[in-house]
């Protein structure tokens, strides 16, 4: 377990997809283990899983909206991205994905992205065939370029019925991607 001097601060973006309710395990887990986790959550996530989940396992209020942080003068994305050692949006949809290849930042979480010098890993979890799709793997193929790190996804039933690639990887596979990335940038 991490003391508070080696805990690291990690933003998890969570989007929607119904694996949406994993980012539970991954944000506990995290935070058992000293890291300040602050939790960025799309509108269509909070369809999956509500942010006060994530706020008690995370023990910090959860962003929701950009236009949530009238109680400061400085931007609070802007803050959680200056702040960050390490943005992980897991589960990631394709359509973040895709905003976050093509710098689209109409929401908090792409903003983030944006605004963000830390490293970023990507879980994706979605229907194998838009996984597939060239439009998908060209997004990927982009991000990749520029640095960002992906895990998965993995191969199983997946959650509309066909058998195929497309699941969120294991949440402690993802956690374990988490450490060597914040080792290797400390």
């Amino acid at each position: 377990m991490l003391d508070e001097t080696t805990g690291k601060n990690i933003v998890i973006g969570v989007t929607g997809s119904i694996a949406a309710y994993k980012a539970a395990d991954l944000v506990s887990r995290l935070t058992k283990k000293g890291h300040e986790v602050r939790v960025v959550m799309t509108e269509d996530a909070q369809e999956f899983i509500t942010p006060l989940t994530l706020q008690t396992l995370s023990r910090h209020p959860v962003t929701t909206n950009l236009y949530d942080e009238k109680q400061n003068w400085h931007p609070g994305h802007i803050e959680l991205a200056d702040n960050a050692d390490l943005l992980v949006v897991a589960p990631a949809t394709a359509n973040t994905i895709a905003k976050f290849a093509q710098g689209i930042a109409d929401d908090t979480l792409g903003s983030i992205h944006l605004a963000t010098l830390a490293p970023v890993l990507i879980a994706p979890a979605m229907n194998g065939k838009m996984w597939k799709h060239p439009a998908t793997q060209a997004n990927v193929s982009l991000l990749q370029n520029r640095g960002v790190t992906f895990i998965g996804p993995e191969e199983g039933l997946l959650a509309c019925g066909y058998e195929g690639i497309g699941r969120l990887w294991q949440v402690e596979g993802i956690e374990e991607q988490i450490e060597a990335i914040l080792a290797k940038s400390s």
